[in-house]
């Protein structure tokens, strides 16, 4: 299990959304379906999946938070990838081409799928569901990343702190370092002359990417997209949990929010195993106990689990 899992919350949409993302998407598919009863919310189905090597965790949990591009998926179409084809390139465009053409069913076009200075073939697309994801013919002869790389974006009252965040994620999490920097030069105003234009950056084995925009938005972070941290020890839980809540009145069943307004959810690694069993009491047992923690306590969990 990857150490950071993006989770995405839905209204009620998170199985036919992750079926969707699992048919247009090389190499994906649906891992595993649970239904959470007797939440909050109601029943909430909980889908695991994998895109193109990412590991997703979606759920269905009513209309509280919506998707917004603050939070977006950079999808890196490397002919690399596809190396194994007669014709590398025109396999990675002809890929591009095809999984725009899908997500814009229904969806949102912020930047339209053309030439830029930082790619040859790029777009940014919003969803039918509101998700975001950002479309990129890679330069092969550039490092390799990744296939889909979560973006966070500073606005608002954010904008100037993404290297600030880039340099604070990277001191908290281990194994963990910068990658590229490219920074806004003069006259690209509103943005500010040495901000960061686009970064990415290493978390344990995911790597992310960070940019400020001071464009004008109407958006900001929100739990629609959070970042889970699966954690093998109490100290682990303990550790992540002090270091990156900021915000108590966010903090809820494991999740919490940091000083820039981003959701974290910090879980056991066990917590997959217990929520995927096959004893539906043992489910109900558990989602009973973590309904009423906010930082998780594994001991509790285990005796929920087990029924002691």
């Amino acid at each position: 299990m990857k150490k950071i899992t993006p989770h995405l919350w839905f209204d009620t949409e998170a199985k036919e959304a992750s079926q969707f993302y699992a048919s247009i998407f090389p190499d994906s598919k649906i891992v595993n379906t649970t239904v959470l009863h007797d939440t909050p919310s109601g029943d909430c189905d909980v889908v695991s999946f994998e895109l193109w090597g990412q590991k997703f965790m979606s759920i269905s949990a009513g209309p509280l938070f919506n998707f917004n591009p603050s939070v977006s998926f950079i999808v890196n179409f490397d002919p690399l990838f596809f190396k194994n084809t007669s014709s590398p390139e025109k396999e990675a465009r002809k890929n591009i081409d095809r999984v725009w053409e899908k997500l814009s069913e229904g969806g949102t076009v912020l930047m339209p799928i053309d030439k830029y200075p930082f790619s040859e073939r790029y777009g940014w697309i919003q969803d039918k569901y509101g998700l975001s994801w950002q479309l990129m013919l890679t330069n092969p002869e550039g490092d390799p990343r990744p296939s889909i790389i979560p973006s966070i974006m500073f606005v608002g009252d954010n904008v100037g702190r993404a290297e600030d965040a880039i340099k604070f994620y990277v001191s908290v999490f281990k194994n963990s370092k910068m990658g590229e920097i490219h920074r806004y030069g003069p006259n690209q105003e509103p943005d500010k002359e040495g901000t960061i234009m686009f970064a990415d950056f290493k978390l344990e084995s995911c790597w992310f990417a960070a940019m400020d925009s001071a464009r004008e938005h109407k958006f900001n972070f929100n739990e629609a997209i959070s970042f889970m941290v699966h954690c093998d020890t109490q100290k682990e839980i303990d550790f992540y949990w002090e270091k990156l809540s900021a915000i108590p009145e966010a903090e809820q069943c494991g999740w919490l929010k940091d000083k820039y307004g981003l959701s974290w959810q910090i879980v056991p690694s066990e917590m997959d195993q217990m929520m995927n069993d096959k004893d539906p009491e043992r489910i109900s047992r558990v989602t009973h106990a973590f309904l009423q923690m906010k930082k998780f306590d594994i001991a509790e969990l285990e005796r929920a689990y087990q029924g002691v």
